[in-house]
Protein backbone atom coordinates (compact mmCIF):
# COMPACT_ATOMS: atom_id res chain seq x y z
CA UNK A 1 0.00 0.00 0.00
CA UNK A 2 0.83 3.42 -1.25
CA UNK A 3 2.63 5.60 1.87
CA UNK A 4 0.88 8.49 2.63
CA UNK A 5 1.78 11.61 4.93
CA UNK A 6 -0.88 11.88 7.63
CA UNK A 7 0.91 11.55 11.54
CA UNK A 8 -0.93 9.71 14.58
CA UNK A 9 -2.59 12.32 16.75
CA UNK A 10 -0.50 13.06 19.78
CA UNK A 11 -2.20 11.13 22.11
CA UNK A 12 -2.53 8.00 20.68
CA UNK A 13 1.53 8.37 20.06
CA UNK A 14 1.63 8.51 23.76
CA UNK A 15 -0.36 5.82 23.94
CA UNK A 16 1.79 4.14 21.10
CA UNK A 17 5.00 4.94 23.42
CA UNK A 18 3.41 2.76 26.57
CA UNK A 19 3.21 -0.20 24.03
CA UNK A 20 5.28 -3.45 24.74
CA UNK A 21 5.36 -6.96 24.15
CA UNK A 22 2.54 -8.78 26.56
CA UNK A 23 3.44 -10.89 29.38
CA UNK A 24 3.93 -14.19 28.21
CA UNK A 25 5.56 -14.59 24.79
CA UNK A 26 3.09 -17.30 24.17
CA UNK A 27 -0.35 -15.48 25.00
CA UNK A 28 -2.26 -13.87 21.93
CA UNK A 29 -4.80 -11.08 22.55
CA UNK A 30 -6.85 -10.52 19.55
CA UNK A 31 -9.32 -6.99 19.67
CA UNK A 32 -12.05 -8.03 16.85
CA UNK A 33 -14.73 -5.88 15.68
CA UNK A 34 -18.19 -7.87 16.71
CA UNK A 35 -18.80 -9.93 18.90
CA UNK A 36 -20.52 -12.90 18.01
CA UNK A 37 -24.05 -13.57 18.55
CA UNK A 38 -23.40 -16.77 19.89
CA UNK A 39 -20.73 -19.89 20.09
CA UNK A 40 -23.07 -22.60 18.63
CA UNK A 41 -21.37 -22.56 14.76
CA UNK A 42 -24.37 -23.33 12.89
CA UNK A 43 -26.13 -20.49 14.41
CA UNK A 44 -25.21 -17.43 12.40
CA UNK A 45 -23.55 -17.23 9.08
CA UNK A 46 -21.01 -14.41 9.08
CA UNK A 47 -18.13 -12.91 9.69
CA UNK A 48 -18.07 -12.14 13.64
CA UNK A 49 -19.01 -15.69 14.16
CA UNK A 50 -17.03 -17.13 12.30
CA UNK A 51 -14.04 -15.56 13.81
CA UNK A 52 -14.71 -17.74 17.34
CA UNK A 53 -16.18 -20.61 14.84
CA UNK A 54 -13.29 -21.28 13.45
CA UNK A 55 -10.80 -21.49 16.12
CA UNK A 56 -12.84 -24.72 18.44
CA UNK A 57 -14.14 -26.48 15.25
CA UNK A 58 -12.71 -27.63 11.93
CA UNK A 59 -14.42 -27.91 8.75
CA UNK A 60 -13.93 -30.86 6.05
CA UNK A 61 -11.75 -28.77 3.83
CA UNK A 62 -10.06 -25.65 4.38
CA UNK A 63 -10.00 -22.42 2.33
CA UNK A 64 -6.54 -21.18 1.23
CA UNK A 65 -5.68 -17.23 1.43
CA UNK A 66 -6.82 -17.19 -2.34
CA UNK A 67 -10.25 -19.51 -1.67
CA UNK A 68 -8.62 -22.81 -2.99
CA UNK A 69 -9.26 -25.34 -1.18
CA UNK A 70 -6.83 -27.92 0.99
CA UNK A 71 -7.49 -31.10 2.94
CA UNK A 72 -8.37 -30.25 6.37
CA UNK A 73 -10.59 -33.33 8.39
CA UNK A 74 -11.36 -34.58 4.93
CA UNK A 75 -8.43 -35.96 3.86
CA UNK A 76 -9.15 -36.83 -0.02
CA UNK A 77 -12.64 -36.07 -1.64
CA UNK A 78 -13.50 -37.17 -5.72
CA UNK A 79 -16.95 -37.85 -6.83
CA UNK A 80 -17.72 -40.95 -8.24
CA UNK A 81 -20.42 -40.24 -10.39
CA UNK A 82 -22.52 -37.55 -11.14
CA UNK A 83 -23.98 -37.46 -7.51
CA UNK A 84 -22.16 -38.81 -5.73
CA UNK A 85 -18.89 -37.41 -3.65
CA UNK A 86 -16.66 -40.03 -1.78
CA UNK A 87 -14.76 -38.22 1.27
CA UNK A 88 -12.18 -39.94 3.58
CA UNK A 89 -11.55 -38.43 6.82
CA UNK A 90 -8.06 -37.60 8.56
CA UNK A 91 -7.43 -40.48 10.62
CA UNK A 92 -5.89 -40.42 14.00
CA UNK A 93 -8.17 -36.70 15.29
CA UNK A 94 -9.83 -36.72 18.44
CA UNK A 95 -12.57 -33.92 19.76
CA UNK A 96 -11.03 -31.87 22.92
CA UNK A 97 -13.08 -34.64 24.97
CA UNK A 98 -10.72 -37.10 24.02
CA UNK A 99 -13.74 -38.86 21.72
CA UNK A 100 -12.35 -39.90 18.26
CA UNK A 101 -13.62 -37.79 14.92
CA UNK A 102 -15.52 -40.10 12.84
CA UNK A 103 -17.84 -40.22 10.02
CA UNK A 104 -20.75 -40.11 12.27
CA UNK A 105 -19.66 -36.60 13.34
CA UNK A 106 -20.15 -35.63 9.54
CA UNK A 107 -23.62 -37.18 8.81
CA UNK A 108 -24.79 -35.78 11.99
CA UNK A 109 -23.58 -32.22 11.23
CA UNK A 110 -25.20 -32.25 7.78
CA UNK A 111 -28.39 -32.84 9.10
CA UNK A 112 -28.30 -30.40 12.12
CA UNK A 113 -27.31 -27.62 9.68
CA UNK A 114 -31.00 -26.95 8.90
CA UNK A 115 -32.57 -27.55 12.03
CA UNK A 116 -30.82 -25.23 14.81
CA UNK A 117 -34.35 -22.92 16.38
CA UNK A 118 -33.91 -19.24 15.76
CA UNK A 119 -30.63 -19.24 13.79
CA UNK A 120 -30.96 -15.91 12.21
CA UNK A 121 -28.30 -16.42 9.15
CA UNK A 122 -28.66 -20.02 8.45
CA UNK A 123 -26.13 -22.43 6.42
CA UNK A 124 -28.86 -24.24 4.87
CA UNK A 125 -27.37 -23.07 1.52
CA UNK A 126 -23.93 -24.99 2.17
CA UNK A 127 -26.09 -28.50 2.61
CA UNK A 128 -28.98 -27.70 0.19
CA UNK A 129 -27.54 -30.35 -2.52
CA UNK A 130 -27.45 -33.02 -0.45
CA UNK A 131 -29.88 -36.00 -0.66
CA UNK A 132 -28.18 -38.18 2.00
CA UNK A 133 -24.98 -39.22 3.75
CA UNK A 134 -24.19 -43.21 3.41
CA UNK A 135 -21.49 -44.09 5.68
CA UNK A 136 -19.00 -46.45 4.21
CA UNK A 137 -16.64 -47.11 6.89
CA UNK A 138 -15.77 -44.94 9.96
CA UNK A 139 -13.23 -42.80 7.85
CA UNK A 140 -15.30 -42.83 4.66
CA UNK A 141 -18.45 -41.13 3.20
CA UNK A 142 -20.58 -41.15 0.47
CA UNK A 143 -22.14 -37.99 -0.12
CA UNK A 144 -25.31 -38.31 -2.27
CA UNK A 145 -26.83 -35.20 -4.08
CA UNK A 146 -29.68 -34.60 -5.61
CA UNK A 147 -28.69 -33.78 -8.92
CA UNK A 148 -24.89 -33.27 -10.03
CA UNK A 149 -23.10 -30.83 -7.37
CA UNK A 150 -19.83 -29.49 -8.48
CA UNK A 151 -19.39 -27.10 -5.38
CA UNK A 152 -20.27 -29.23 -2.81
CA UNK A 153 -16.52 -29.16 -1.51
CA UNK A 154 -16.80 -25.26 -1.55
CA UNK A 155 -20.07 -25.13 0.33
CA UNK A 156 -18.94 -27.27 3.01
CA UNK A 157 -16.12 -25.59 3.96
CA UNK A 158 -18.17 -23.18 5.23
CA UNK A 159 -19.81 -25.94 7.68
CA UNK A 160 -18.02 -26.67 11.20
CA UNK A 161 -17.92 -30.16 12.41
CA UNK A 162 -19.74 -31.11 15.41
CA UNK A 163 -19.82 -33.98 18.04
CA UNK A 164 -22.59 -36.76 17.61
CA UNK A 165 -22.13 -37.68 20.79
CA UNK A 166 -22.16 -34.04 22.21
CA UNK A 167 -24.54 -32.37 19.78
CA UNK A 168 -27.52 -34.91 19.66
CA UNK A 169 -28.77 -33.62 22.92
CA UNK A 170 -27.29 -30.07 23.05
CA UNK A 171 -28.98 -26.92 22.57
CA UNK A 172 -27.50 -23.52 21.24
CA UNK A 173 -27.67 -22.15 24.94
CA UNK A 174 -25.48 -25.51 25.65
CA UNK A 175 -22.76 -24.13 23.35
CA UNK A 176 -23.12 -21.36 24.63
CA UNK A 177 -22.19 -22.02 28.40
CA UNK A 178 -19.56 -24.10 27.43
CA UNK A 179 -21.05 -27.40 27.53
CA UNK A 180 -21.52 -28.55 24.06
CA UNK A 181 -18.39 -26.48 22.55
CA UNK A 182 -16.70 -29.45 22.29
CA UNK A 183 -14.74 -29.09 18.90
CA UNK A 184 -11.65 -30.34 16.64
CA UNK A 185 -10.26 -27.26 16.37
CA UNK A 186 -7.01 -25.87 17.55
CA UNK A 187 -8.49 -24.29 20.01
CA UNK A 188 -10.56 -25.43 23.16
CA UNK A 189 -12.88 -23.14 24.76
CA UNK A 190 -12.14 -21.66 28.65
CA UNK A 191 -14.64 -18.77 28.92
CA UNK A 192 -17.11 -16.94 26.61
CA UNK A 193 -18.87 -13.38 27.97
CA UNK A 194 -21.29 -12.36 25.81
CA UNK A 195 -20.54 -8.84 24.01
CA UNK A 196 -16.93 -8.93 26.45
CA UNK A 197 -14.46 -11.49 25.81
CA UNK A 198 -13.59 -15.01 25.18
CA UNK A 199 -10.56 -17.16 26.13
CA UNK A 200 -9.07 -20.32 24.66
CA UNK A 201 -6.72 -22.53 25.69
CA UNK A 202 -4.60 -24.15 22.72
CA UNK A 203 -5.62 -27.78 22.09
CA UNK A 204 -2.54 -29.30 22.00
CA UNK A 205 -3.54 -32.22 20.18
CA UNK A 206 -5.14 -30.99 17.30
CA UNK A 207 -3.95 -32.36 13.99
CA UNK A 208 -2.61 -29.38 12.29
CA UNK A 209 0.56 -27.39 12.73
CA UNK A 210 0.78 -26.58 16.47
CA UNK A 211 -0.40 -22.72 16.71
CA UNK A 212 2.85 -20.37 18.10
CA UNK A 213 -0.14 -19.33 21.50
CA UNK A 214 -0.69 -21.28 24.38
CA UNK A 215 -3.68 -18.68 25.68
CA UNK A 216 -5.71 -16.64 23.53
CA UNK A 217 -8.17 -14.08 24.24
CA UNK A 218 -10.54 -12.06 22.01
CA UNK A 219 -11.74 -9.04 23.31
CA UNK A 220 -14.95 -7.55 21.17
CA UNK A 221 -14.18 -3.92 20.67
CA UNK A 222 -16.84 -2.64 18.25
CA UNK A 223 -15.54 0.93 17.98
CA UNK A 224 -12.84 1.90 15.74
CA UNK A 225 -10.84 4.23 18.22
CA UNK A 226 -11.21 1.72 20.88
CA UNK A 227 -9.70 -0.93 18.52
CA UNK A 228 -6.77 1.57 17.37
CA UNK A 229 -6.08 2.62 21.42
CA UNK A 230 -5.89 -0.98 22.29
CA UNK A 231 -3.60 -1.76 19.97
CA UNK A 232 -1.18 1.53 20.39
CA UNK A 233 -1.51 0.86 24.21
CA UNK A 234 0.11 -2.98 23.69
CA UNK A 235 -3.29 -4.11 25.43
CA UNK A 236 -4.28 -6.08 22.39
CA UNK A 237 -1.32 -7.81 20.01
CA UNK A 238 -3.30 -7.51 16.61
CA UNK A 239 -7.23 -5.90 15.64
CA UNK A 240 -8.81 -6.64 12.35
CA UNK A 241 -10.81 -3.53 10.73
CA UNK A 242 -8.74 -0.85 11.23
CA UNK A 243 -10.50 2.30 10.56
CA UNK A 244 -8.73 3.14 6.69
CA UNK A 245 -8.23 6.41 8.73
CA UNK A 246 -5.57 4.99 10.54
CA UNK A 247 -3.70 2.91 8.21
CA UNK A 248 -1.32 5.29 6.67
CA UNK A 249 -0.11 6.16 10.36
CA UNK A 250 0.03 2.33 11.17
CA UNK A 251 2.08 1.80 7.77
CA UNK A 252 4.56 4.28 8.84
CA UNK A 253 5.37 3.45 12.35
CA UNK A 254 7.95 0.51 12.80
CA UNK A 255 6.54 -0.72 15.60
CA UNK A 256 3.23 -1.88 13.48
CA UNK A 257 3.10 -3.95 10.82
CA UNK A 258 -0.07 -4.40 8.25
CA UNK A 259 -1.31 -6.67 6.32
CA UNK A 260 -3.53 -7.01 3.40
CA UNK A 261 -5.27 -9.40 0.89
CA UNK A 262 -7.71 -8.52 -1.71
CA UNK A 263 -11.63 -9.48 -0.19
CA UNK A 264 -14.29 -11.37 -1.58
CA UNK A 265 -16.96 -9.83 0.86
CA UNK A 266 -19.74 -7.48 -1.47
CA UNK A 267 -21.20 -4.75 0.84
CA UNK A 268 -24.97 -4.27 -0.65
CA UNK A 269 -28.20 -2.77 0.37
CA UNK A 270 -31.05 -5.33 0.00
CA UNK A 271 -34.20 -3.32 -0.83
CA UNK A 272 -37.74 -4.86 0.90
CA UNK A 273 -39.39 -5.99 -2.31
CA UNK A 274 -41.79 -8.14 0.08
CA UNK A 275 -43.81 -5.90 2.49
CA UNK A 276 -46.86 -3.97 0.56
CA UNK A 277 -46.41 -0.94 2.81
CA UNK A 278 -42.78 -0.35 2.77
CA UNK A 279 -41.93 0.09 6.62
CA UNK A 280 -40.08 2.96 7.70
CA UNK A 281 -41.64 5.06 4.72
CA UNK A 282 -43.27 8.11 4.28
CA UNK A 283 -44.78 10.76 1.70
CA UNK A 284 -42.97 14.12 2.11
CA UNK A 285 -46.10 14.99 4.03
CA UNK A 286 -45.13 11.84 6.81
CA UNK A 287 -48.12 9.91 5.65
CA UNK A 288 -48.27 6.29 4.80
CA UNK A 289 -47.40 5.32 1.19
CA UNK A 290 -49.78 4.21 -0.73
CA UNK A 291 -47.51 0.83 -2.13
CA UNK A 292 -44.13 -0.20 -1.56
CA UNK A 293 -42.08 1.82 -4.35
CA UNK A 294 -39.49 -0.17 -4.48
CA UNK A 295 -41.18 -2.86 -6.03
CA UNK A 296 -40.90 -0.60 -8.76
CA UNK A 297 -37.41 -1.25 -10.89
CA UNK A 298 -37.75 2.30 -11.81
CA UNK A 299 -37.43 3.02 -8.32
CA UNK A 300 -34.92 0.63 -7.07
CA UNK A 301 -32.67 1.53 -10.64
CA UNK A 302 -32.74 5.61 -9.69
CA UNK A 303 -31.89 4.72 -6.08
CA UNK A 304 -28.37 2.14 -7.30
CA UNK A 305 -27.27 4.66 -10.37
CA UNK A 306 -28.10 7.64 -7.73
CA UNK A 307 -24.79 6.06 -5.82
CA UNK A 308 -21.14 7.25 -6.69
CA UNK A 309 -19.81 4.67 -5.72
CA UNK A 310 -16.14 5.90 -7.17
CA UNK A 311 -16.54 8.37 -4.67
CA UNK A 312 -17.39 6.06 -1.87
CA UNK A 313 -14.60 3.80 -2.46
CA UNK A 314 -12.10 7.02 -3.10
CA UNK A 315 -13.69 9.18 -0.05
CA UNK A 316 -15.09 6.79 2.97
CA UNK A 317 -12.89 3.74 1.85
CA UNK A 318 -10.03 5.77 0.84
CA UNK A 319 -8.63 2.97 -1.47
CA UNK A 320 -9.65 0.11 1.09
CA UNK A 321 -11.75 -0.78 -1.37
CA UNK A 322 -12.86 -1.36 -4.81
CA UNK A 323 -16.31 -0.38 -6.77
CA UNK A 324 -18.06 -3.16 -7.79
CA UNK A 325 -22.17 -4.13 -9.53
CA UNK A 326 -21.86 -7.86 -8.31
CA UNK A 327 -20.85 -10.50 -6.39
CA UNK A 328 -16.97 -11.52 -7.59
CA UNK A 329 -14.87 -9.15 -8.47
CA UNK A 330 -13.32 -9.16 -11.76
CA UNK A 331 -10.89 -11.48 -12.23
CA UNK A 332 -12.43 -14.08 -10.12
CA UNK A 333 -14.25 -17.16 -12.06
CA UNK A 334 -18.03 -16.38 -13.10
CA UNK A 335 -17.42 -12.84 -12.75
CA UNK A 336 -20.17 -11.27 -15.89
CA UNK A 337 -18.96 -8.45 -17.97
CA UNK A 338 -22.69 -7.92 -18.57
CA UNK A 339 -23.17 -6.74 -15.07
CA UNK A 340 -20.42 -3.53 -14.54
CA UNK A 341 -20.65 -1.42 -11.68
CA UNK A 342 -23.74 1.15 -12.05
CA UNK A 343 -22.80 4.37 -13.75
CA UNK A 344 -23.33 7.49 -11.22
CA UNK A 345 -25.90 9.66 -12.84
CA UNK A 346 -28.55 11.33 -10.73
CA UNK A 347 -29.93 13.04 -13.50
CA UNK A 348 -31.62 9.84 -15.01
CA UNK A 349 -32.47 9.11 -11.62
CA UNK A 350 -34.69 11.55 -10.97
CA UNK A 351 -36.28 11.04 -14.26
CA UNK A 352 -36.58 7.34 -13.11
CA UNK A 353 -38.34 8.48 -9.81
CA UNK A 354 -40.59 10.80 -12.14
CA UNK A 355 -41.71 8.04 -14.02
CA UNK A 356 -42.57 5.66 -11.65
CA UNK A 357 -44.91 8.12 -10.26
CA UNK A 358 -42.65 9.75 -7.42
CA UNK A 359 -41.81 12.88 -9.25
CA UNK A 360 -41.01 14.55 -5.58
CA UNK A 361 -39.80 11.31 -4.09
CA UNK A 362 -40.33 10.14 -1.04
CA UNK A 363 -38.98 9.76 2.98
CA UNK A 364 -37.30 6.61 4.11
CA UNK A 365 -34.77 5.41 6.57
CA UNK A 366 -31.60 3.98 6.01
CA UNK A 367 -31.26 1.51 8.70
CA UNK A 368 -27.32 0.45 9.10
CA UNK A 369 -24.64 -1.61 12.22
CA UNK A 370 -22.74 0.64 14.11
CA UNK A 371 -20.46 -2.51 15.19
CA UNK A 372 -19.87 -5.02 12.17
CA UNK A 373 -17.87 -2.59 9.16
CA UNK A 374 -16.41 0.83 10.66
CA UNK A 375 -17.13 2.63 7.35
CA UNK A 376 -20.81 1.24 7.77
CA UNK A 377 -21.74 4.50 9.68
CA UNK A 378 -20.10 7.01 7.25
CA UNK A 379 -21.20 4.77 4.21
CA UNK A 380 -24.99 5.23 5.44
CA UNK A 381 -24.86 8.87 5.48
CA UNK A 382 -22.90 9.23 1.99
CA UNK A 383 -25.66 7.04 0.43
CA UNK A 384 -28.43 9.28 2.16
CA UNK A 385 -27.04 12.37 1.37
CA UNK A 386 -26.92 11.38 -2.65
CA UNK A 387 -30.59 9.47 -2.51
CA UNK A 388 -31.85 13.48 -1.07
CA UNK A 389 -30.42 14.70 -3.79
CA UNK A 390 -32.77 12.93 -5.83
CA UNK A 391 -35.27 13.84 -3.77
CA UNK A 392 -35.60 10.81 -1.96
CA UNK A 393 -34.97 12.01 1.78
CA UNK A 394 -32.95 9.59 3.75
CA UNK A 395 -31.76 9.54 7.10
CA UNK A 396 -29.97 6.86 8.85
CA UNK A 397 -30.34 4.98 11.81
CA UNK A 398 -27.54 3.00 13.33
CA UNK A 399 -28.21 -0.07 16.03
CA UNK A 400 -25.86 -3.14 16.95
CA UNK A 401 -25.46 -6.42 14.63
CA UNK A 402 -27.58 -8.05 17.73
CA UNK A 403 -30.41 -6.35 17.08
CA UNK A 404 -30.20 -5.27 13.40
CA UNK A 405 -29.97 -9.08 12.18
CA UNK A 406 -33.19 -10.80 14.04
CA UNK A 407 -35.00 -7.45 12.35
CA UNK A 408 -33.54 -7.71 9.18
CA UNK A 409 -34.49 -11.36 9.01
CA UNK A 410 -37.96 -10.34 9.79
CA UNK A 411 -38.40 -7.61 7.08
CA UNK A 412 -38.83 -4.77 9.55
CA UNK A 413 -36.07 -2.54 7.32
CA UNK A 414 -36.82 -0.85 4.03
CA UNK A 415 -33.30 -1.64 3.30
CA UNK A 416 -30.49 -3.70 4.50
CA UNK A 417 -26.94 -3.11 4.15
CA UNK A 418 -24.81 -6.15 4.49
CA UNK A 419 -21.56 -7.90 3.71
CA UNK A 420 -21.47 -11.60 1.67
CA UNK A 421 -18.64 -13.30 0.94
CA UNK A 422 -18.31 -15.09 -2.01
CA UNK A 423 -16.16 -18.82 -2.02
CA UNK A 424 -14.72 -17.75 -5.32
CA UNK A 425 -17.38 -18.16 -7.48
CA UNK A 426 -21.01 -16.44 -7.98
CA UNK A 427 -23.27 -19.88 -7.02
CA UNK A 428 -22.78 -19.54 -3.60
CA UNK A 429 -24.84 -15.98 -3.13
CA UNK A 430 -27.20 -16.71 -5.98
CA UNK A 431 -28.04 -19.79 -4.00
CA UNK A 432 -28.30 -17.71 -0.72
CA UNK A 433 -29.13 -14.22 -1.51
CA UNK A 434 -30.95 -13.89 -4.12
CA UNK A 435 -32.80 -17.07 -5.16
CA UNK A 436 -36.14 -16.96 -3.40
CA UNK A 437 -36.40 -18.18 -0.15
CA UNK A 438 -37.91 -21.34 0.22
CA UNK A 439 -37.20 -23.58 2.85
CA UNK A 440 -37.98 -26.95 0.56
CA UNK A 441 -35.19 -26.31 -2.15
CA UNK A 442 -33.22 -24.91 0.87
CA UNK A 443 -33.19 -21.54 -1.27
CA UNK A 444 -32.51 -17.94 -0.35
CA UNK A 445 -31.20 -18.76 3.25
CA UNK A 446 -29.68 -14.96 3.03
CA UNK A 447 -32.71 -13.93 0.99
CA UNK A 448 -32.96 -10.32 2.88
CA UNK A 449 -35.14 -8.48 0.07
CA UNK A 450 -37.69 -10.79 -0.56
CA UNK A 451 -36.88 -11.06 -4.34
CA UNK A 452 -38.03 -13.95 -5.72
CA UNK A 453 -37.60 -14.58 -9.68
CA UNK A 454 -38.61 -18.36 -10.93
CA UNK A 455 -36.22 -17.82 -13.61
CA UNK A 456 -33.03 -16.57 -11.91
CA UNK A 457 -33.82 -19.93 -9.91
CA UNK A 458 -34.15 -22.46 -12.36
CA UNK A 459 -30.64 -20.55 -14.24
CA UNK A 460 -29.12 -20.99 -10.93
CA UNK A 461 -30.32 -24.48 -10.61
CA UNK A 462 -29.34 -25.49 -13.84
CA UNK A 463 -25.61 -23.74 -13.76
CA UNK A 464 -24.81 -25.26 -10.21
CA UNK A 465 -25.26 -28.66 -11.73
CA UNK A 466 -23.56 -28.58 -15.01
CA UNK A 467 -20.45 -30.46 -14.57
CA UNK A 468 -18.35 -28.61 -17.37
CA UNK A 469 -16.47 -26.08 -16.03
CA UNK A 470 -16.61 -23.84 -19.05
CA UNK A 471 -20.56 -23.91 -19.17
CA UNK A 472 -21.35 -23.63 -15.64
CA UNK A 473 -19.30 -20.25 -15.48
CA UNK A 474 -21.30 -19.29 -19.00
CA UNK A 475 -25.27 -19.96 -17.13
CA UNK A 476 -23.61 -18.17 -14.43
CA UNK A 477 -22.49 -15.22 -15.68
CA UNK A 478 -25.86 -15.55 -16.95
CA UNK A 479 -27.61 -15.21 -13.85
CA UNK A 480 -25.66 -12.69 -12.26
CA UNK A 481 -26.46 -10.33 -15.31
CA UNK A 482 -30.76 -11.69 -14.74
CA UNK A 483 -29.98 -10.67 -10.82
CA UNK A 484 -28.11 -7.38 -11.40
CA UNK A 485 -30.37 -6.09 -14.36
CA UNK A 486 -33.37 -6.46 -12.01
CA UNK A 487 -31.72 -4.96 -9.54
CA UNK A 488 -32.61 -7.75 -6.99
CA UNK A 489 -29.50 -5.82 -4.76
CA UNK A 490 -27.94 -3.03 -4.82
CA UNK A 491 -23.95 -3.55 -4.89
CA UNK A 492 -21.78 -0.93 -3.63
CA UNK A 493 -18.39 -2.47 -3.58
CA UNK A 494 -15.66 -5.11 -2.48
CA UNK A 495 -13.92 -4.79 0.46
CA UNK A 496 -10.05 -5.46 0.79
CA UNK A 497 -9.25 -7.46 4.19
CA UNK A 498 -6.78 -5.79 6.42
CA UNK A 499 -5.29 -6.58 10.16
CA UNK A 500 -2.76 -4.74 12.42
CA UNK A 501 -0.45 -6.06 14.85
CA UNK A 502 2.09 -5.16 17.02
CA UNK A 503 6.04 -6.05 15.59
CA UNK A 504 6.84 -9.27 16.71
CA UNK A 505 4.04 -10.61 15.31
CA UNK A 506 2.86 -11.73 11.63
CA UNK A 507 -0.82 -12.55 10.60
CA UNK A 508 -1.19 -14.55 7.62
CA UNK A 509 -3.84 -12.27 5.68
CA UNK A 510 -6.62 -13.73 3.37
CA UNK A 511 -9.25 -13.59 0.99
CA UNK A 512 -11.71 -14.77 4.26
CA UNK A 513 -12.57 -11.98 6.67
CA UNK A 514 -12.79 -13.99 9.37
CA UNK A 515 -9.59 -13.88 12.18
CA UNK A 516 -7.94 -16.97 12.79
CA UNK A 517 -5.47 -17.26 16.15
CA UNK A 518 -3.87 -19.88 13.83
CA UNK A 519 -2.99 -17.13 11.30
CA UNK A 520 -0.76 -15.04 14.16
CA UNK A 521 3.04 -15.85 14.41
CA UNK A 522 5.85 -14.76 16.34
CA UNK A 523 8.34 -13.45 13.83
CA UNK A 524 11.49 -14.85 13.41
Amino acid sequence: MTKRSRRLPALLLGLAALAATPAGAQTLTMGVSAAPSSVDPHFHNGTSNQTLTYQLFDTLFERQPDTSLTPALAASWKPIGDTVWEIRLRPGVIFTDGHPFTAEDVAFTIKRVPEVPNATARYIGSVRSIDRVEIVDPLTLHIHTKGPSPFLPVDLSNVAIVSRHIGETATTEDYNSGKAAIGTGPYRLVSYRASDQVELARNDNWWGRRPDWEKVTIRFLPNTGGRTAALLSGSVDLIDTPSPNDLPNFEKDDRFRVWQHPGMRLVYLAPNLQSDALPMATDNDGKPLATNPLKDLRVREALSIAINRDGLARRIMQGTAIPNGQFVPPGAYSYAPQAPVPAYDPARARRLLAEAGYPNGFRVVLPLTNNTRPTDPTTGQAIAQMWTQIGVQTTVEAMPLAAYSPRAARMEFPFSLFGWGAAGHSGHPLVNVVNTNDREKLTGSFNRSGYSNPALDELTARALATMDDKQRESLLQEAVGMAMKDVSIIPLYQLTNFWVTRKGVAYRASAQDYTQAKEATLEK
